[in-house]
């Protein structure tokens, strides 16, 4: 007797497959990549609506699916096999659109919304109104198969022509109907070549033909099918003839493919052998289409690998101009630089320090030059600011160019917005980040004051303006220019030269670290929009191992009838 489901590890390796198949992402615009997501979703449809169900009840009913061209009389064809109207035609195109699944009675168990299309909704309606599966028990189906009316391969209707293809990759047995005035049309050779490739279980009915016309368009029809490698396939042949009030054909026209469907169904045998060659094949040819998305995985790869590195070395740019203004002396200047010889020009630079005019800056007043002091960090800040946002200004602007060279780049720029400019509150955070340096700035000068009791005198009262005058002094140049000469040897003469350079050395390194986090986040924006080429690479590397593994399973899965 046939088994009554497959090994273990054949389910788990082709489970394994559907899953590593399902999670490849193909989210990028490369070419070939509508073929292969449509290749994609084929793999997963057929092996989630057809392949494991099949495998775990190999001894279900034969699924006969019965499809075709549009006007080829399936509907009438179905409804004449079983005896009573169980599913809807009409004059009006597209006809079927609610597929119906009808069996007997007994079997009944064995198509429950489960086991067999689980993600296709059921409804009760005899309607043409949506894309759900009716099923039906009718007496007049042999035992042991069950018969799926499908919509037309070829419908106007694209829901129509999807749910079909869907339906076809979930039977067992294929009743391929067509016409005399349709049997040479593209589409349905197409399927009929897919059903050759795939070694599926084939019938060919040649429905509404004048009596006339079968020998002569039975013959050339059996030549095409020979010439594309379906000669073993059986063809049936049902002339053109009315049909009576119900809707029916006479009996004597189709009892030749109802006695055929009820040789298969009366014997175990037979039904395991129909439904073993599909099944077999719809496993060998999902495990070389997987192949088929591994490769298209590969080029998502390189794509991928291609946007991320431009986003890298954009930002890594911004990043290196930031810290070379930081240690180059040139953020000394314009605004700042102005602020800094104002400030040098007044005595308040030369005030902070000589301890012989401490009286009179006692006199003179100190929250002046605290004030001033303060305006002096400010500027500072701003100067810092200014000079980050224009860096993460530039950046954005230099991705969004390049990735719109790419189709890729492209459709990933057009799924949001604004990521040719910084993050809205890209100046908050960088304000904040001013804030922090600045106060850590004044942070060092206390801890340094609390072991020099020259800096402690002067810090005590001037703070702010010592605190403005190591700011100008970190982001002059880290050798020593003309322009903060006069401040810097002030501090050294507190502080000493290395001890100075210590904190400004350290000042610049927090600050850098801090610019740089900020712009790796608006750099991240852009990353967010891809898969990384390592998790690509990885995934394509999952699914090749997956797409072995299920291939070595079918090689050593025994589906012999002995086997129990």
């Amino acid at each position: 007797m046939p088994p009554e489901n497959a090994s273990a590890a054949l389910l788990g390796a082709l489970s394994k497959l559907l899953t590593e198949t399902a999670a490849a992402s193909l989210r990028l615009e490369v070419s070939g990549a509508d073929v292969a997501r449509e290749t994609q979703n084929s793999v997963v449809d057929q092996l989630s609506d057809y392949v494991l169900p099949r495998l775990v009840q190999l001894d279900a009913p034969v699924v006969v699916v019965v499809g075709g061209s549009t006007g080829a009389g399936k509907s009438t064809l179905v409804n004449s096999l079983i005896g009573e109207r169980v599913t809807e035609s009409g004059v009006l195109r597209p006809t079927t659109r609610s597929p119906v699944l009808v069996h007997h009675p007994s079997d009944r168990e064995w198509f429950v919304p489960e086991r067999l299309l689980p993600d296709l909704p059921r409804t009760a309606d005899l309607s043409n109104r949506m894309h759900a599966l009716r099923v039906v028990a009718a007496d007049g189906v042999p035992r042991g198969i069950a018969i799926l009316d499908a919509p037309d391969i070829d419908s106007i209707d694209e829901g129509n022509r999807k749910l079909a293809a869907q339906l076809l990759s979930a039977a067992d047995l294929w009743l391929f109907v067509t016409s005399a005035a349709r049997y040479a049309d593209q589409v349905p050779w197409d399927y009929l070549r897919q059903a050759a490739e795939r070694s599926t279980s084939l019938a060919v009915v040649l429905d509404r033909t004048p009596a006339d016309a079968v020998m002569e368009v039975r013959g050339h029809l059996a030549r095409m099918m020979t010439s594309r490698g379906l000669s073993d396939s059986p063809l049936f042949t049902v002339a053109e003839s009315p049909t009576d009030h119900e809707g029916l054909l006479d009996r004597d026209l189709v009892m030749p493919i109802l006695s055929w469907l009820q040789d298969i169904a009366a014997d175990p045998a037979t039904r395991f052998t129909v439904m073993k060659r599909t099944l077999d094949g719809a496993i060998r040819h999902n495990v070389f289409r997987a192949h088929d998305v591994a490769d298209a995985l590969e080029a998502q790869a390189e794509m991928s690998a291609a946007l991320y590195s431009v986003a890298n070395e954009q930002y890594e740019t911004a990043t290196t101009n930031a810290e070379a203004e930081l240690s180059d002396g040139s953020l000394l200047s314009g605004e700042l630089l102005n602020a800094w010889r104002e400030f040098d020009q007044s005595g308040d630079l030369a005030g902070l320090f000589e301890r012989r005019r401490f009286r009179r800056r006692l006199v003179e007043g100190l929250s002046g030059r605290n004030q001033r002091g303060a305006e002096l960090t400010a500027t500072a800040g701003s100067a810092v600011l200014s000079l980050a946002v224009v860096q993460a200004e530039s950046a954005a602007e230099s991705v969004t160019r390049v990735w719109k060279e790419s189709e890729a780049g492209s459709s990933l720029l057009a799924q949001t917005r604004g990521l040719d400019r910084p993050s809205h509150d890209l100046r908050t955070r960088l304000e904040r980040v001013v804030t922090i340096w600045q106060s850590n700035l004044m942070s060092d000068l206390q801890r340094e004051a609390a072991n020099q009791r020259k800096l402690a005198a002067v810090a005590h009262q001037q703070l702010e303006g010592v605190t403005a005058v190591l700011a100008c002094v970190a982001v002059d140049a880290l050798t020593p220019t003309a322009v903060t000469a006069s401040g810097r040897a002030a501090l050294e003469g507190l502080l000493g030269p290395e001890r100075i350079r210590a904190i400004v050395t350290r000042s610049r390194e927090r600050l850098m670290a801090s610019i740089t986090e900020v712009l790796s986040a608006e750099k991240q924006r852009f990353l967010d929009l891809l898969d990384s080429p390592e998790t690509v690479r990885a995934a394509h590397d999952t699914l090749r191992d997956a797409a072995r593994r299920a291939d070595y399973a079918r090689h050593n899965e025994a589906l012999d009838e002995e086997t129990s």
